[in-house]
């Protein structure tokens, strides 16, 4: 073909490839639940919700809480809590978030003027960790928020900010809840994590209201009786406490165990404010008499973050939760159920497709506890119950199958299986015989259908019992490995017995994979790799700060690569070169990394999305719009699938696999020049 027809060739199938490449959405698919910090309605619209996450993420109902969507994420980071989330009464479409930052002492108001799809930072809060915010019920433009330095208040909707409380005061500092007279905005209620203050004057000057209160009080909720602002309840990590004298004085109210006194929040009903609602680390308690007496009306493993009451229909209860995410009453708390549809706010350790069935997902869930564990889909995500009998709620960080279709699962304490006909999970019990210094993991093939006669006055081999977290499992064709916190094991004979223990000195193995002959492991801060199929091991030398690594996947013609902070690292020579990609992938912060032998192209996740490489890593492309941090991939019936840290599973159809033939001739295109 002469050269002008064949760079003419060239281009055209350049600009097919960029019509194929089109980026597609990334959507959540669950599993639903998980951790919900807040929950606010719409007054003008009461059947809308938000509802705010500790991932910046803000997700919205549009139909009382039954089903929700992502709606925004704020600010520039994945961890601000959004505690505080207000509507404007007197503005419609402005709302109110409040951030403060898991990682540190900073934080944000934010606001939005058109119903919650766009927010900026509000100037004169920028950088404060923000604990606390309310808007003054006689005057919407009246804001006051409470930081860890501090009480702040801005008259004109937060366009200006004042401070209210002394600079540098030893006590009047770590603002954990606020609450302003319902009549009067210059009154305003402040808890700390050291005892309530008070002022009358709009922050000129404060008081000390602490009389009643056991000292050291960090004080979580503060509401005032709408009907009678003398009257106020507080929470606090001692209990709940009454003042009937606009806090000259408080009282403990009597009926809540010890055990159940931190409560993160108070509310009232809006129709029946003798009705108080208590949400604590053991469930949520209702008192129908002012707080004279109180009875639980959630199960006691219920973690609650915040109590939403719809006032036109009084036995309507909302719950955002810890691990469980919302729980939905409607006859006043006598019952709830889970309201999570669309909301999903969970670290998933682990994304398995079937085997046999693509439309079987298995998912294993991380830090959910009772709540967690792990799940399956039996319709590509839509639905998703849990499978976790014999599990005992541990955390599961790797799933895989075998070709008979058994699972299995590493968590956080061992290795479990569960076969096709099984009920349950079994652990499997890694007892093992710890090789020589720097040794095998695997059997040699004598060993393995050959009965060892052990030497005369042999000492029998050490054996114990491994009960620790096992990150990865490999199921190669004549070998299964465990990559663990213990080493690396193996095993020959579907993990009846077990082999292995350090590896050239290193212990902490996070991930691990086979190809033939060819074994590869990693820490996060070593690579060991076997060529004999685990009975031999060396250490190769990495580049320079190319630690922690986050990953390892194996290549065609044996090569390597590594997921790295530093990014994506590639060796055709068991390590001894390396290359780095940076054409088109960012550049640090690889978290994971695969090989689509099917497709013949290399897969990536970054702290910003997903990339493929078809040229063996020379150029990568975006797969999707840009999203937030994913951690790794599965393929399964035309789709992608990525686990995240916060957003559960999530996936979008996978233009190569349903492009296959224009792939085809791109590939062969491509190839010939």
């Amino acid at each position: 073909m002469p050269a002008s027809l064949r760079k003419a060739a060239l281009l055209g199938l350049m600009v097919l490839a960029a019509a194929v490449c089109v980026a597609a959405s990334w959507r959540p698919i669950g599993p639903y639940g998980g951790d919900a910090r807040s929950l606010t309605a719409d007054p003008g619209n009461p059947d809308r919700i938000l509802l705010g996450t500790s991932s910046s993420q803000l997700f919205v109902s549009n139909d009382g809480g039954h089903t929700w969507s992502q709606l925004a994420r704020l600010g520039d980071s994945d961890h601000y809590v959004l505690d505080h989330i207000v509507f404007d009464p007197a503005h419609p479409g402005t709302v109110y978030a409040a951030a403060w930052s898991i990682e540190t002492d900073g934080g944000d108001i934010f606001r939005s003027d058109d119903d919650g799809r766009s927010w900026h930072p509000l100037a004169g809060m920028h950088g404060k960790s923000v604990r606390s915010f309310v808007v003054a019920p006689s005057d919407p433009n009246i804001l006051v928020a409470g930081a860890l330095d501090g009480v702040f208040c801005s008259r004109d909707r937060g366009e200006h900010w004042q401070r209210i409380s002394p600079p540098g005061h030893p006590e009047l500092k770590n603002i954990e809840s606020l609450a302003i007279d319902p009549r009067n905005p210059d009154v305003i209620y402040a808890g700390t994590w050291h005892l309530p203050w008070k002022t009358v004057d709009g922050g000129r000057t404060w008081s000390s209201i602490k009389e009643g209160l056991m000292d050291d009080s960090d004080v979580f909720s503060i509401i005032i009786d709408p009907r009678d602002s003398r009257l106020l309840y507080a929470s606090a990590c001692t209990g709940i406490y009454k003042s009937e004298d606009a806090g000259a004085h408080f009282r403990r109210v009597q009926g809540i165990p010890k055990s159940a006194r931190r409560t993160r929040t108070l509310r009232q009903h809006p129709i029946d404010p003798s009705m108080v609602y208590a949400g604590t680390t053991e469930g949520l308690w209702v008192s129908i008499n002012a707080g004279q007496t109180w009875r639980r009306v959630t199960a006691d493993t219920v973690i609650v973050n915040d109590v939403l009451v719809d006032a036109r229909h009084p036995g309507t209860v909302l719950l955002a939760t810890d691990r469980s995410g919302v729980l939905h009453s409607e006859n006043g708390g006598t019952t709830f159920f889970a309201s999570n549809r669309g909301f999903a706010h969970r670290q998933v350790g682990a994304v398995l497709v079937d085997r046999h069935d693509p439309s079987v997902l298995y998912a294993g869930v991380v830090n959910d506890k009772e709540y967690g564990g792990l799940f399956v889909s039996r319709n590509a995500g839509e639905e998703w119950v849990q499978m976790n009998d014999g599990l005992a709620a541990h955390d599961i960080f790797s799933l895989r199958q075998t070709q008979q279709g058994t699972l299995l699962a590493g968590t956080n304490r061992g290795l479990f299986a569960r076969g096709p006909m099984d009920k349950a999970w079994n652990a499997i019990n890694i007892a093992y015989e710890a090789p020589a210094a720097g040794g095998a993991v695997l059997p040699t093939p004598a060993a393995r259908g050959k009965k060892q006669r052990p030497l005369p006055h042999a000492d029998p081999p050490a054996r114990r019992a491994l009960n620790a977290r096992v990150a990865d499992v490999e199921v190669a064709q004549e070998a299964w490995f465990a990559a663990t916190s213990e080493g690396l094991f193996s095993t020959a004979d579907g993990g009846q017995s077990w082999r292995g223990g350090a590896i050239r000195g290193h212990r902490n193995f996070i991930a691990v994979h086979a190809a033939g002959q060819l074994v590869v492991a990693i820490t996060a801060a070593a690579l060991v790799v076997s060529r004999d199929g685990g009975r031999h091991w060396h250490a190769p030398s990495l580049p320079d700060n190319i630690a922690p690594l986050a990953g390892v996947a194996l290549g065609p013609a044996g090569s390597i690569w590594l997921a790295s902070r530093g990014g994506a690292y590639s060796s055709s020579d068991a390590g001894e070169t390396w290359e780095h990609a940076i054409s088109g992938i960012d550049a640090l912060d690889v978290t994971s990394l695969m090989y689509d032998n099917d497709n013949r192209r290399l897969l990536a996740t970054t702290l910003t999305g997903a990339f493929e490489s078809t040229d063996l890593g020379r150029v990568w492309r975006r797969t999707g719009e840009s999203t937030g941090r994913l951690r790794g991939l599965s393929l399964g019936g035309g789709r992608l699938y990525a686990r995240t840290d916060f957003d559960g599973i999530v996936t979008q159809k996978d233009h190569i696999l349903n492009e296959s033939s224009t792939r085809s001739s791109i590939q062969s295109g491509s190839s010939s020049n």
